[in-house]
């Protein structure tokens, strides 16, 4: 680890002097970019925060007061495998790919250039949201998911420099002009260019829209092309807390909102300050189905070729999987016939967009038995729950359709009239009302219960931000 070198990494940069000059002058470029579009009005604030500083299961991280500018972004791989092999695919059981094949090239550099488009889009996304924070604690966990896209984003980049000569370069600089919801030049995935500007917004975004990370880098973690799975590897370890974020942060809503339906049985939650579960319900519908989007089509010939190349897996390809080929078996799905649904059975290598998908909506479900344990802890009867695959769909075999929250096909006008599934206007205008800045250490806002413990054994109570 060269945590002290300009760029903090541990691929031995200061002995490749070509791609060493070639980031350092991308440095400032990100720099000037963290500046016009990272997190607004807080730059010069001391923030709690966790620097990566070893890629270890224990202890890689250290925490300490930083300013945002001064976060030593850096480069940082897992350790290399001795003789490691192609995991799946054709090639399955030949040595794992250190350079980029050729006949995979621009294969690999568009998933690399599409996953390195997703972390500076939500910090875009997320930059205006430190000035409504409900207390300390979430200001600093927005910052700290803030801070390790921006670190992401450096990994994609060391990939695109590293092995993909003046092509990468060019991808590199444009993952710095995209801009998230600009209508000229937006952000390559559409969940990436909806508004994230209020914080029911920030953590069903983190919950549901980070998990699908979660299942990307997990799939790219498995390739065959080697620096590519050591990258995300470590890009996994960070990736955990933002979860959490979302997780624990709708979790905390959801309890406070119990908590002032028992206050008050009779009366709105509105009344005292508090977001009602239709209104919860509606952003889970609206980001779950955004997410799903981000899997790409059911039935995928891209799905197939990065498989069959050993590019991209399934979730733990290794541990959950015996047949590595998969080039028998197949996945029978629902696609729409003539308006109704009727079952088609798809090649498996076609199928494994779905498949994944298939693993994340299980780990979404757990998040919303969760939920639903504070609502029975609490005494509510109403539960929460996430709509069916099919339903807002805008990418696959049900976009251009449209469906209620079982998945039934209904007519657009149908859809039209059921606004109740989605947030409106009304809505978003009322959670804005809301989000009224709560910066006194150990204060939190009335529509948030504060969390059960803080961060790396501090309390609640601790000045996460110096203001």
């Amino acid at each position: 680890m060269n945590l002290y070198d300009r760029i903090p990494n541990n691929v031995n940069l200061s002995e490749d002097k070509r791609l060493q000059r070639a980031l350092e002058k991308w440095l400032p470029n990100f720099l000037g970019w963290w500046h016009d579009m990272g997190p607004d009005g807080f730059q010069d604030k001391d923030v709690w925060l966790r620097t990566a500083v070893d890629v270890g299961s224990e202890g890689w991280a250290h925490f300490d007061y930083v300013k945002m500018p001064d976060y030593r972004w850096g480069i940082f791989l897992e350790p290399a495998q001795r003789d490691a092999k192609v995991g799946f695919g054709d090639n399955y059981g030949a040595p794992a790919y250190q350079e980029v094949p050729g006949e995979f090239r621009n294969s690999l550099r568009r998933i690399i250039v599409t996953q390195g488009d997703t972390e500076p889009a939500s910090v875009e996304q997320q930059r205006l949201l430190g000035h409504t924070c409900p207390s300390l604690y979430d200001l600093r966990n927005l910052f700290q998911v803030n801070v390790e896209e921006g670190r992401h984003l450096w990994a994609m980049v060391y990939l695109l420099h590293a092995y993909f000569g003046r092509d990468g370069r060019d991808e590199a600089d444009a993952l710095l002009e995209r801009r998230s919801g600009n209508p000229d030049k937006p952000r390559i995935l559409e969940a990436f260019n909806q508004p994230c500007d209020d914080w029911l917004n920030f953590y069903s975004f983190t919950m549901f829209t980070d998990r699908d990370g979660k299942y990307q880098l997990s799939a790219l973690a498995e390739s065959g092309f080697e620096p590519l799975a050591r990258t995300c590897k470590f890009m996994l370890t960070e990736e955990a807390h933002h979860m959490f974020v979302g997780d624990t942060g709708l979790s905390r809503v959801v309890r406070r909102t119990a908590q002032l339906m028992k206050q008050n049985p009779n009366e709105d939650v509105r009344e005292t300050g508090g977001i009602p579960l239709e209104i919860i319900q509606k952003y889970i519908n609206f980001w779950f189905s955004y997410s799903l989007d981000l899997f790409g089509g059911e039935i995928s010939s891209n799905s197939a070729d990065f498989f069959a190349a050993g590019l991209k897996g399934r979730f733990k390809e290794q541990e959950q999987y015996t047949d590595h080929i998969a080039a028998e078996g197949s996945f029978v799905m629902q696609v729409v016939e003539g308006g109704k649904l009727a079952p088609q059975e798809v090649p498996l290598r076609n199928a494994l967009n779905e498949v994944l998908r298939t693993e994340y909506v299980k780990d979404c479900e757990k998040g919303l038995a969760r939920w639903n344990k504070a609502l029975a802890d609490e005494g509510v009867n109403q539960r929460l729950y996430l709509p069916n695959i099919r339903f807002h769909r805008h990418v696959g075999e049900y976009a251009g359709h449209h469906f209620d929250l079982e998945g039934t096909p209904i007519t657009r006008e149908e859809f039209d009239e059921r606004n109740a599934w989605l947030p409106t206007l009304e809505d978003r205008e009322y959670v804005r009302s809301l989000m009224n800045p709560v910066t006194e250490p150990g204060k939190i806002a009335n529509w948030i219960a504060p969390p059960t413990s803080g961060i790396k054994g501090k309390p609640f109570e601790f000045e996460y931000v110096r203001l």
